[in-house]
C-alpha cells in the first residue's frame, strides 16, 4: 500500500513529488523519503531527505535543509521489514551511496541475497529487504566492470554534511553498465512481489521503474513524465497514463519514456486517456470504496503474509512479539476480545488456534468482557482484534486484561494505534486505509493474520511439524491468486443474483464449524448496507427454531465447502448437505457456497458459487469474498449508500 511518485521535467521537483504522495496517503504509510536530482548548480548530485511519520515530518526536514531539482523520486512506506524509523524509510542507497531505490511490494528471497552480498563486502544501514535491492544492482555493475567495462569517473564529489541521510555523490561515468540494464538483470535475481523505482548519480535525468506485482503507473505530460503507485498521485498533472504491466521496465528520461521486458526487447508504450475525476481517482474507477476495496484483498492478504513466513522452511516470523517461547509454551489459554466483523475474524481464528496450536480459546465481545467479571490470570494471553486500534470498548476489554495479570497481543490494520501500544506484540494487518464503513479487506487481513499467529504459536509450542508448517504456508501463499479468480468469476453472478433477491425483507446465512463465523459476516454485511434483516446461524441449530421462519420467499445462503483432504471436513461437509434438505423441503430458496468440482450440490439447490478448494482452515478467506459482492450489488440495487451506510461509523471511540 505504499506510495511511489516520480517526476522528470521542467518543473521544481520537490513540490511535484510531494503533492503527489498527500495524494496517495488514503494509502497509509509510516515514514517518507524523497531523492533530487537535476539542481542548477551540481546537475549530476543526488539529494536524499527521510524522516519517520507524516509527510509534515519530512516537509519540515525540508525546510531545515533544502533541496531542489528537475528530477526525483517518493515514497511513503508502510513498515513491513523493520520498525518506522529514518534508517528504515525509502528511497534507500547502495553501498557507494550513488545510487537509490524505492520499492513496494516485498522481496522473499532477500535474506540469501543479503547472505551473499555480505560474503562480497557489502554493508547494510537499514533492515528492510529493498535495500537489498540496490545492493544488487550495485552488484551487477561490479561485475560488468570486472568483466572488462571499467567505471571511467571524470569526476566525483562526497557530500561532507554531517546526516548521513543527507550524503550524496556526484559522478560522470559515460562507459559504465547502462542503469536500465543493471536494473533488469538485477530484477531477474529476484523473488517475490516489486514495484521500483531507481535514480543514479551516474545516470542523471533518468528514472528507470520495473514492476513485478504491485501496481505502478506512467504518466506522459506535456515535456514531463510520471511515475506513480496509484493514479491519483500524478493525475492532477496528466491524464494519459500507461499502465505498466509485470515484468516491463519503463526508462523515463527528459525526451520520453521507452518500456521494454526484463529481456530488453522493446514494447509499446500503449497511452489510456484517465477521465476519472480526484475523487474517482482515489477509488481507482471502482463506482465506490467498498467495491474497491473487496478488489484489493489479493493485495491486503499478499502484503499481510509476506515476510513472516519462509516459503523454503514454514517458518513464521513474527519479530514484534514480546513475549517469549516459554511464554507461549505455558500458556493455559487465550482470550480474544473484538467487536463487529473483528469479532467474526476471532470466532474463525479460535478454530484455527485451536486446531494448529492445541491451546483452548474464549472469543468474548470487547463490549461486554470486563461487564462479566473474567478471570483471566498470568498464564492466559489476551488477543485483541481491530481495525482502528482505536475502539472504545476493544481498549477497555484490553485494560481489563492487563488488569487481571495478562499480557496482551493485538491484530491490528493502523502502526501505533493506542491497542498497539499498550500490547506486548502486534500483527499489522497490511490492508491499508479502508474507507467503506463495511469491512471487506481488514477482515480478510484478519483472518490472514489469525492463521499466521496459529501457525506461529503451534511452532513456538512444538505442536505442528515443519512438514506440516511448510505445507500451510505453501497453501496460504496460494491465496492471493485464488482470490483474484473468485473476483474474477462471481461478481458478474452476485449481480445477477441481487436482481432476484434484492426485493427481500429477510436473509438466513448458515455455516458450520469454522464456516459459521463466515455466515455471522455475511449476514451482517448485508444488514449493514442494504438495510435488509438478516441472521447468520449455526447450520446444526437449524431445527431448534429458524426452520419456523422458512418458506418460499426466505433466501438462505449456506456455506457447504469442504478440503476432500480433511476427514472432518468431509463430515461437516455432509451434515450441511443435510440441513440444506431441510430447507429446501420447507421451500426455501438456496444459494450454496461450494469448491470447484462439486456437481452433487448443484442437484440439490436453486443457485451455487464455486469457489477455489483450499485446506479448511484457509477457506473462510475465499467464502466470504462471493458474501460481500452479493451484499454490495444488492445494496447498489436498493439504492442504499453503501461507503456510508446510515446510522454507522467506521471508527467507534465511544462504548
Amino acid at each position: 500500500m505504499c506510495g511511489i511518485v516520480g517526476y522528470i521535467g521542467p518543473k521544481s521537483v520537490v513540490p511535484v513529488i510531494i503533492e503527489g504522495l498527500r495524494r496517495l496517503e488514503y494509502r497509509g504509510y509510516d515514514s517518507a523519503g524523497i531523492a533530487v536530482g537535476g539542481s542548477p548548480e551540481h546537475p549530476n548530485k543526488l539529494d536524499l531527505r527521510r524522516a519517520p511519520g507524516k509527510l509534515k515530518n519530512l516537509e519540515t526536514v525540508i525546510a531545515a535543509s533544502p533541496i531542489d531539482g528537475t528530477y526525483g523520486i517518493g515514497h511513503t512506506r508502510w513498515a513491513t521489514h523493520g520498525r518506522p524509523t529514518e534508517e528504515n524509510a525509502h528511497p534507500h542507497r547502495d553501498g557507494t551511496g550513488t545510487l537509490v531505490v524505492v520499492h513496494n511490494g516485498i522481496v522473499e528471497n532477500y535474506l540469501a541475497l543479503k547472505k551473499s552480498l555480505i560474503a562480497k563486502g557489502h554493508t547494510f544501514q537499514s533492515e528492510t529487504d529493498t535495500e537489498i535491492i540496490a545492493h544488487v544492482i550495485q552488484d551487477e555493475l561490479e561485475l560488468h566492470e570486472k568483466m572488462g567495462a571499467p567505471r571511467l569517473d571524470s569526476e566525483t564529489w562526497v557530500s561532507t554534511e554531517a546526516n548521513e541521510s543527507q550524503a550524496v555523490l556526484i559522478s560522470n561515468t559515460p562507459d559504465r553498465l547502462p542503469l536500465d540494464e543493471a536494473v533488469r538483470r538485477a530484477v531477474k535475481r529476484l523473488t517475490g512481489a516489486f514495484a521500483i523505482g531507481v535514480l543514479s548519480a551516474h545516470a542523471p535525468d533518468t528514472l528507470v521503474a520495473a514492476r513485478m506485482g504491485p501496481p505502478a503507473v506512467i504518466g506522459i505530460g506535456e515535456g514531463e513524465f510520471f511515475l506513480a503507485s496509484d493514479v491519483p498521485g500524478i493525475l492532477h498533472h496528466t491524464r494519459n497514463i500507461h499502465f505498466l504491466q509485470d515484468g516491463e521496465v519503463a526508462v523515463l528520461t527528459k525526451t520520453g519514456v521507452r518500456i521494454t521486458d526484463f529481456e530488453n526487447n522493446e514494447l509499446p508504450l500503449k497511452i489510456q486517456r484517465i477521465a476519472w475525476d480526484p475523487i474517482q481517482a482515489e477509488k481507482a474507477g471502482y463506482k465506490h470504496f467498498m467495491l474497491k476495496e473487496i478488489n484489493e484483498q489479493p493485495r491486503a492478504v499478499r502484503d499481510t503474509t509476506l515476510g513472516r513466513v519462509s516459503l523454503e522452511t514454514g517458518e513464521i516470523f513474527l519479530p514484534e512479539m514480546q513475549i517469549s517461547q516459554q511464554e507461549f509454551k505455558a500458556a493455559t489459554g487465550i482470550t480474544i476480545a473484538a467487536c463487529g466483523t473483528s469479532w467474526h475474524s476471532g470466532l474463525a481464528g479460535k478454530f484455527m488456534i485451536e486446531r494448529l496450536a492445541r491451546l483452548p480459546v474464549d472469543v468474548d465481545y470487547a463490549s461486554e468482557y470486563r461487564y462479566r467479571d473474567p478471570i483471566p490470570d498470568a498464564t492466559n494471553l489476551g488477543l485483541l482484534i481491530t481495525q482502528s486500534g482505536e475502539t472504545a470498548d476493544t481498549i477497555a476489554a484490553q485494560q481489563e486484561l492487563i488488569r487481571k495479570g495478562s499480557k496482551t497481543l493485538a491484530i491490528c490494520n493502523v502502526v501505533g494505534a493506542a491497542i498497539t501500544r499498550a500490547a506486548q506484540g502486534t500483527i499489522t494487518t497490511n490492508a491499508g486505509p479502508e474507507i467503506g464503513v463495511a469491512s471487506t479487506k481488514a477482515f480478510t487481513a484478519q483472518l490472514t493474520a489469525l492463521f499466521v499467529f496459529a501457525l506461529y504459536l503451534a511452532q513456538q509450542r512444538g505442536t505442528i511439524t515443519p512438514e506440516e508448517s511448510l505445507h500451510y504456508v505453501t497453501e496460504l501463499s496460494k491465496i492471493p491468486a485464488k482470490l483474484e479468480e473468485v473476483l474474477r468469476t462471481v461478481d458478474a453472478q452476485c449481480c445477477e443474483l441481487a436482481k432476484s433477491f434484492s426485493t427481500a425483507r429477510d436473509f438466513l446465512f448458515l455455516g458450520r464449524g469454522i464456516h459459521y463465523p463466515i455466515a455471522l459476516e455475511g449476514a451482517l454485511k448485508l444488514k449493514e448496507i442494504s438495510y435488509i434483516h438478516a441472521e447468520g446461524y449455526p447450520a446444526g441449530e437449524m431445527k431448534h427454531g429458524p426452520n419456523a421462519l422458512i418458506d418460499e420467499t426466505l433466501p438462505v445462503v449456506c456455506i457447504a465447502t469442504k478440503d476432500p483432504a480433511d476427514p472432518s471436513s468431509v463430515l461437516k461437509y455432509e451434515k450441511t448437505l443435510s440441513n440444506i434438505q431441510e430447507v429446501t423441503a420447507r421451500s426455501g430458496r438456496v444459494i450454496a457456497i461450494a469448491v470447484e468440482g462439486d456437481h452433487e450440490i448443484t442437484q440439490l439447490v436453486e443457485h451455487t458459487i464455486h469457489i477455489p478448494a483450499a485446506p479448511e482452515l484457509l477457506l473462510p478467506i475465499l467464502e466470504v469474498v462471493p458474501l460481500q459482492l452479493l451484499a454490495y450489488h444488492i445494496a447498489v440495487r436498493r439504492g442504499c449508500d453503501v461507503d456510508q451506510p446510515r446510522n454507522l461509523a467506521k471508527s467507534v471511540t465511544v462504548e
